[in-house]
């Protein structure tokens, strides 16, 4: 007499095998594990989501079957067909959401659902189990990561996606590996989206896998309101899908650079959210967060101009006790601190650096390095915001701003913060905390030495 967890020598899923000793030992299938590792014979569960039979196309294609020849599971068949071939039995399985596995023995075969029961394997046995996993639990470990994500994310199939976005037809921007387009999932389901689709890599390629799995692993995890919420993901295949929600207003990037272009106090509003937004990845959420690739174009603005961090597909994590870490070069040339060209360990003052740049930009209303229209000693703005700043003239900087010329109070002092943040060593930059202290006026900003030259960060 057993419990829920089986009948059996062994419990579901799981199969009874006759060791050399003569003693029988119970096994998980592939894609399986035990269910309690002090009592193998409480049975196996699946480590891997069922197929999905309420999905367009049912998830077709995601799966395959594994072959355990000489084992079967005498109980739970639902359907039975007889005088057909292997092929046609495997075909049966994989084009029927509901069947876990099949038997097949003699040119008869046995369809059946999870949870088997009964499963034992003895040399004997003329038959074999052909069991229903998906395809990534049979790839590399990256995949598996990739899965196995978040269950408070709601997962789309492709085809899903494919019909949210008309085919991924309007394009809202582009990056190194990924193109971002815009979907609608319908009001109940949330109105617009912004889906990021990772550009295909060969199958086996574990580049895009690990930028996909640190990606929604980082951002399902985070939860604040200069962050981008990740509403789902796909994940079928080489099919690698992010779904946000949608940031009406663009990037800063956008704004910031083009025309109308925000006004001082959105601007000067914009920063602080955007620090308080590293604040919490830095000191505030359970594993530490370095983003790596903080600029204009990864912080979005909603409708009433909210800033909010975006793209974590570069995102360095640390643990608890980690507070430096080596790694290959990351981020975006003009934002990347001097750290990251001397094999030197990076640590949350990348980012610190890189904020310095943007808040600097903030509040020029123009990117760091330019050439057109500007003189050679204002074509870099780290170097130029110096040089106005110790002749104490930081109304050069904002001088076609109106606005900004009646506030040169704040003005200045946001200046000093970011000539802070641009610090050469990182030693002399100031925690995020600190430095959303300095920009709310909370605390006094000592004078800024003198930063390193920034045109060789460009």
């Amino acid at each position: 007499m057993r419990d829920n967890t089986g009948s059996g020598a062994c419990g579901f899923n799981s199969y009874c095998q006759i060791e050399d000793a003569q003693f029988p030992k119970c096994k998980c299938p592939q894609g399986y594990k035990f269910l309690d590792n002090s009592d193998e014979s409480r049975g196996c569960l699946k480590t891997f989501p069922p197929q999905d039979c309420s999905s367009a196309g049912k998830e077709e294609g995601l799966f395959d079957l594994v072959e355990m020849v000489n084992t079967i599971f005498p109980s739970g068949d639902y359907e039975y067909y007889e005088s057909i071939s292997e092929d046609m039995c495997r075909e049966l399985c994989l084009s029927d959401c509901l069947c876990d596995a099949v038997t097949y023995e003699r040119a008869s075969c046995w369809k059946k659902r999870a949870p088997l029961s009964n499963g034992y394997m003895d040399q004997e046995n003329t038959g074999k189990t052909l069991l229903k996993v998906r395809r990534q639990n049979s790839t590399s470990t990256a995949d598996k990561e990739a899965t196995a994500l978040s269950t408070n994310l709601r997962r789309f199939t492709y085809r899903e996606m494919e019909s949210a976005t008309g085919g991924f037809k309007q394009v809202l921007g582009s990056g190194a590996s990924s193109t971002v387009y815009k979907g609608v999932l319908g009001e109940r389901s949330g109105g617009n989206v912004a889906v990021k689709v990772l550009d295909k890599l060969p199958e086996r390629d574990g580049h895009d896998v690990r930028e996909f799995a640190t990606e929604v692993k980082i951002i399902g995890g985070t939860n604040h309101k200069n962050l981008v919420k990740l509403v789902g993901y796909c994940n079928e295949g080489q099919h690698r899908l992010l779904v946000y929600e949608f940031m009406s207003n663009g990037s800063l990037a956008d704004s910031l650079f083009g025309d109308p272009r925000p006004n001082w106090y959105t601007r000067a509003q914009i920063a602080i959210s955007v620090a308080r937004g590293l604040v919490y990845l830095h000191e505030e959420c359970s594993t530490q967060i370095i983003h790596c690739d903080i600029k204009p174009q990864n912080i979005l603005l909603d409708e009433s101009l909210t800033a909010k961090i975006s793209d974590f597909g570069l995102a360095k994590l640390l643990k608890v006790e980690q507070t430096r870490t080596m790694t290959a070069i990351r981020g975006t040339k003009g934002y990347v601190a001097p750290e990251w060209f001397r094999n030197m360990a990076i640590t949350t003052k990348v980012d610190v650096y890189s904020f310095g740049v943007v808040l600097l930009e903030l509040v020029c209303c123009r990117r760091g390095f330019e050439m057109e229209g500007y003189e050679e000693e204002e074509m870099v703005l780290v170097d130029w915001a110096h040089e106005c700043y110790g002749d104490r003239m930081v109304g050069r900087l904002v001088e076609k701003d109106e606005e900004a010329m009646k506030d040169l109070v704040k003005v200045e002092r946001f200046v000093k913060i970011g000539l802070w943040c641009v610090q050469e060593d990182p030693c002399l930059r100031p925690e995020m905390k600190k430095v959303v202290h300095m920009l709310e006026g909370a605390v006094e900003v000592s004078v800024p030495p003198s930063p390193a030259s920034y045109i060789n960060t460009v």
